[in-house]
């Protein structure tokens, strides 16, 4: 049944640890400013005292009580449903939590980061659970910040159902261009979140910076199911963003997972691939040694897939493989480094969640668009980095087999490993109890 839900996402400025007792009166009041004409408001990740923690053994839990006491109270006088992030301990462990506080004041639940990233796993430690939070605005899929860069995550949490997602995030930026505070999440994968499970998506991010150190790109956004952003703030001012969206709208992509046979790569050094969405010319050798390619890829062209799959484990996979957040999940997992997609969607998202699947599974995809009559590259940093177009029909690129080994994200922070651990913690979650 479709519903609709007033939201708003709280852009706020960041702060560091230190200054949490000078503004979180300021904050409680963005929040209750927020809270006008919305049923749902979230809030940052670390909004409570902050991200950067430092030492955590010196956390001062009982400001933060003190705080989200506060806005359980709001919540009561305004019917509003309140997502907030905060560092709270769970039994000893300190936690870098998303606390869900019901209309009536009273707490629904909470969702702890699954995966830590980089130095907050200094003071962390990660949560253990996944599951969507009962509500009066409807089941809510929370996540923290970098959960969003595991599929199987949102995933999950929709298939256990999640009606929406709803992420207190801190999302950061390299400073690389000062005109453009970049970050995949910000940029493309929330967008591919919301689409392929076919639910709304509300962000709250921090702008500025922390301790000096720590910068935020802002970009807060509200997303529909459909993927398309309904609403999205700027890099650097603190502003809320209000928007309806509507749940029960669409419906997830899915499909049964691949069971593929593990694979070793024998290539271990980079090689020139040619590739074209048309049929390889009759002269196609004497054209890979003027460009130094060793291998050529098109579609139809079998014996060329199989060469190269004798030495690179690659999978010939359809629109129903890579449109399921973990379609591919298996292939990677069994030590696949090149996806190959075939389709004939005339859609914007088929670059989209190609770029979206090579980045976070750390793998080449190849896409043959017919409905564009083109093929072209995705590196595994989600960058498009050769493809055809008008008269240039055989485009190459560098396939470099190390770059799908580099699984590190940041330091400390693996992707794989993080694949791994919600695998075992859905796994464990259903198991039949004895």
């Amino acid at each position: 049944m479709t519903r609709s839900i007033r939201v708003a996402a709280l852009q706020l400025r960041a702060h560091d640890r230190a200054d949490f007792a000078r503004v979180v009166d300021e904050i409680v009041a963005c929040v209750e400013a927020a809270s006008v004409g919305a049923e749902l408001v979230v809030l940052p990740e670390g909004t409570f005292p902050a991200y950067v923690l430092g030492d955590g053994a010196a956390h001062d839990e009982a400001a933060v009580t003190a705080a989200v006491a506060r806005l359980s109270n709001l919540a009561r006088l305004t019917s509003t449903v309140i997502v907030a992030g905060a560092a709270t301990r769970s039994g000893t462990a300190l936690r870098n939590a998303a606390l869900v506080i019901d209309r009536d004041g009273r707490p629904a639940g909470r969702a702890d980061k699954l995966f830590l990233w980089h130095f907050d796993r200094r003071w962390f430690e990660p949560g253990a659970q996944l599951a969507p939070i009962e509500t009066s605005v409807g089941k809510l899929g929370v996540l923290v910040c970098a959960d969003g860069r595991l599929p199987t995550i949102a995933r999950t949490l929709v298939d256990r159902g999640a009606e929406m997602l709803v992420m207190p995030t801190a999302w950061v930026t390299s400073g690389r261009d000062p005109d453009a505070l970049e970050n995949v999440q910000a940029d493309l994968l929330a967008r591919v979140r919301a689409y392929e499970n076919g639910v709304p998506f509300v962000a709250a991010n921090k702008c500025g910076a922390e301790l000096g150190m720590v910068a935020y790109c802002g970009k807060s956004q509200i997303v529909g199911a459909d993927g398309e952003v309904i609403a999205i703030a700027g890099e650097r001012c603190a502003e809320t963003l209000k928007a309806t969206v509507f749940t029960g709208m669409g419906a997830p992509h899915r499909t049964a997972p691949a069971h593929a046979s593990p694979r070793a790569a024998a290539l271990d050094k980079p090689v020139r691939i040619a590739i074209s969405f048309d049929p390889l010319p009759s002269d196609l050798q004497q054209r890979l040694d003027l460009l130094d390619d060793a291998y050529a890829l098109a579609p139809g062209e079998a014996g060329h897939l199989a060469a190269l799959d004798h030495v690179l484990p690659t999978a010939c996979v359809g629109d129903a493989d890579v449109l399921d957040p973990g379609g591919l999940i298996g292939y990677r997992r069994a030590g696949y480094r090149l996806a190959v997609w075939s389709t004939q969607a005339a859609s914007p998202w088929t670059q989209r969640v190609a770029r979206a699947r090579a980045l976070e599974l750390r793998l080449y995809v190849v896409v043959f668009d017919g409905a564009a009559r083109r093929a072209y590259a995705i590196d595994p940093d989600g960058a498009a980095i050769a493809g055809t177009f008008d008269d240039f029909r055989l485009a190459s690129f560098v396939l470099d087999p190390r770059r799908t080994s580099e699984t590190m994200l940041a330091p400390g922070t693996d992707v794989f490993e993080g694949l791994e651990r919600i695998a075992k913690i859905v796994r464990h979650e259903e198991r039949p109890a004895s």
